[in-house]
């Protein structure tokens, strides 16, 4: 297996011992991307309609440095604290996809890093 790290300076690094994403195969794996803000190094201020957009923002960082686009997207995985912030989130999510949308799931988990209330992932595909 041929393994390739990627990595953007537009998106933040990693908040632990991991890569922002790494190719493999024809593949694409994206880890969790959480709403930080680069230039600040915090989280943009707002809910989780701005934290979304951050969120996917910075995959899309990502997807560009690895000569990716989100129409590449073949998996989404999206956290939330809060199922009340499913809507809002589909709302943001439709502004970065186009159909044919990618597989996707979504679940509501207790907690995420940070306090964050949003983390998502992709994998995408050449």
């Amino acid at each position: 297996m041929n393994k390739k790290i990627i990595s953007s300076p537009a998106a933040p690094k990693a908040v632990g011992p991991y890569n922002q994403a790494v190719e493999a195969n024809g593949f694409l794996y994206v880890s969790g991307q959480l709403p930080i803000d680069v230039t600040t190094g915090e989280f943009v201020p707002g809910g989780v309609k701005e934290q979304c957009v951050q969120i996917f923002k910075n995959i899309g960082y990502i997807l560009e440095e690895a000569g990716y686009g989100f129409e590449n997207v073949v998996k989404t995985t999206v956290y939330l604290t809060d199922m009340a912030d499913f809507a809002t989130m589909n709302e943001v999510y439709a502004t970065f996809f186009t159909e044919p949308f990618p597989a996707r799931v979504a679940f509501a988990v207790k907690g995420l890093p940070k306090g964050s209330l949003v983390e998502a992932d992709v994998v995408a595909a050449r």
